[in-house]
């Protein structure tokens, strides 16, 4: 096994590569290292595990039903993936979404209905929960859409290694959210955040990976 000290502008310069509006600006980065991963020697793998796992987000918003979702306490003990993204987003974000929503398909019923899904917008302005609501009703019923205070989500996903500017307006006057895309996987077993996914992380990854993730093991 050889390993990789991740500093936050670089996971963030990664997921940033292909993206225009839906990027990363970097806003907030200290350039501290935020995570030590172990991988195998030419491994292609899409999952990487982290050598010490994030703690869930200390996050209480609103769902899509108006109602209080404190992440912690509505995810204890249960398999968690939470992307931080926006509904206006052109690219990344809905395909990202779409690739976790048809590989959960694939699992029996019951694992289905284990698994949380967590969308928590970038664009909290726009993004009212009856917004989030008609957006992921295309994607998944199941998953939980959260918006609330910019200043709350932004903290959140820091802790995560995640960096989100308040939205801006590029040249052509369209309002953008620069974000990081990583998906973050938490397991059943201990709550902490121990697999990281990129954004060139396919429906078939994560067909492969959720069964073991549900379970709380390594992909």
């Amino acid at each position: 096994m050889r390993k990789k000290t991740f500093a936050a502008t670089a996971l963030l310069a990664a997921a940033s590569l292909t993206l225009s509006a839906c990027g990363s600006g970097g806003g907030g980065d200290n350039g501290k290292p935020v995570a030590v991963v172990s991988e195998e020697a030419g491994s292609d793998k899409a999952a990487t595990v982290l050598d010490k796992p994030f703690e869930k987000p200390d996050l209480v918003l609103t769902d899509t039903h108006g109602k209080k979702y404190d992440f912690r306490e509505e995810t204890a003990g249960r398999p968690t993936l939470i992307y931080f993204g926006y509904t206006h987003c052109p690219d990344v974000c809905p395909l990202t979404m779409n690739n976790i929503a048809v590989a959960k398909k694939q699992l029996p019923r019951d694992q289905q209905d284990e698994l949380r899904i967590v969308f928590v917008t970038t664009d909290p302005e726009r993004d009212t929960a009856a917004a989030l609501g008609k957006w992921l009703k295309g994607i998944d019923s199941q998953v939980v859409g959260l918006t609330g205070d910019f200043a709350t989500i932004q903290a959140g996903a820091r802790t995560l290694g995640i960096s989100i500017d308040p939205p801006r307006k590029d040249d052509k006057g369209k309002v953008v959210s620069d974000h990081g895309t990583q998906v973050i996987a938490f397991s059943p077993k201990t709550d902490g955040g121990y697999v990281l996914y990129g954004e060139d992380a396919t429906v078939e990854d994560y067909t492969k990976d959720l069964p073991k993730i549900i379970k709380g093991e390594n992909p």
